[in-house]
């Protein structure tokens, strides 16, 4: 590697202003493995927030991504939906796809322990989309769905989306997807789940997912619940405070809230499954190809600060918006 050589990273530096800056290129070490990014994923819900410095500076260390650079609010290096291929490391590595939870950089060095590789037949934009089928995938080891259950996903972003993906292929009696937005009926046609307005849900559920991110889908998402039913809540609200409807017969119905989230192995699972256990299932999950359905475009990674304001400013139907690096002969 040449002593000049420099690498390009997207850092977050002030709310809604982002560049890209160079740094220090360097070899790998025992045990370590440099990454060549092949394409990495905007996660539209917590980057968002990071972009906009809406994170709560009490949750700021807690919401730190495993390789981040800088703290939030910023100036901060952030992301962890990463592919790309080993071009130096072990001899079991090298030359294979992995993913890694990293910030969109063009070249980076990790332990070999952070890599999960990709596995044959899974398309590299398509792997960027791991990380948000491993939170469905814990947000189903938390709720525990049974044969036969009544479920809404209320929410048909990334998250909801995919969830109701996974929730597909089990034996339920119902399975509904709840969102506002017409413009959502494509990727519930593509996922064959019903797509209805938070009006025209079905009540009586034994599981309900929110997924909304907004006060009005809590609520409604506490409505739509049966006696003794509970609610998976994966909203994450920054810097909000949503109130919560737990007077009228909140109490009387027994009703309970849960909280999922990715950073710890869900309970009922975390005695027999590690996260990389989980990650290389989110995978594997991946062989399907109706996930494409969620990646909603792509773009350069030298344009990315501006791909960024742009999906902060009209991102209401985009989904997952991969960046796709230059190969050396395009750099």
């Amino acid at each position: 590697m040449a002593a000049t050589e420099r690498w390009t990273a997207y850092w977050t530096m002030a709310p809604r202003h982002g560049v890209l800056r160079t740094e220090p290129a360097r070899s790998p070490d025992a045990n370590e493995a440099l990454v060549r990014t092949i394409c990495s994923g905007i996660s539209h819900g917590t980057e968002m927030l990071v972009h906009a410095g809406r994170v709560p500076p009490e949750v700021a260390e807690s919401m730190r991504a495993p390789f981040q650079v800088g703290s939030l609010p910023g100036p901060v290096k952030y992301g962890y939906l990463s592919v790309g291929v080993v071009e130096e490391g072990p001899a079991s590595l090298k030359g294979t796809r992995v993913f890694c939870l990293h910030p969109h950089q063009d070249r980076y060095v990790v332990p070999a322990s952070a890599l999960t590789p990709v596995p044959d037949g899974v398309p590299s934009d398509r792997a960027v989309l791991a990380g948000t089928v491993e939170t469905g995938i814990n947000a189903l080891w938390d709720a525990g769905p049974r044969i036969g259950d009544r479920v809404a996903v209320v929410g048909a972003g990334m998250v909801g989306g995919t969830i109701a993906a996974l929730l597909r292929t089990l034996p339920l009696d119902r399975l509904q997807l709840v969102d506002v937005n017409p413009a959502r009926s494509a990727l519930a046609a593509a996922l064959g789940v019903e797509l209805v307005h938070p009006d025209d849900a079905a009540g009586d559920n034994d599981l309900v997912f929110h997924c909304s991110a907004t006060e009005s889908g809590l609520a409604r998402s506490l409505q739509m619940l049966g006696t003794e039913a509970e609610l998976i809540e994966l909203s994450w609200y920054g810097t909000l405070q949503p109130r919560v409807p737990l007077g009228a017969e909140f109490h009387s119905r027994r009703l309970a809230i849960r909280a999922s989230q990715v950073g710890a192995v869900a309970a009922a699972r975390r005695a027999r499954r590690t996260t990389r256990d989980r990650l290389a299932l989110a995978l594997r999950m991946l062989h399907d190809p109706v996930f494409d359905v969620f990646i909603t475009g792509h773009a350069r990674f030298g344009a990315l600060p501006q791909t960024m304001e742009s999906i902060f400013d009209d991102g209401t139907e985009t989904l997952c918006q991969v960046i796709d690096y230059p190969a050396d002969e395009e750099a």
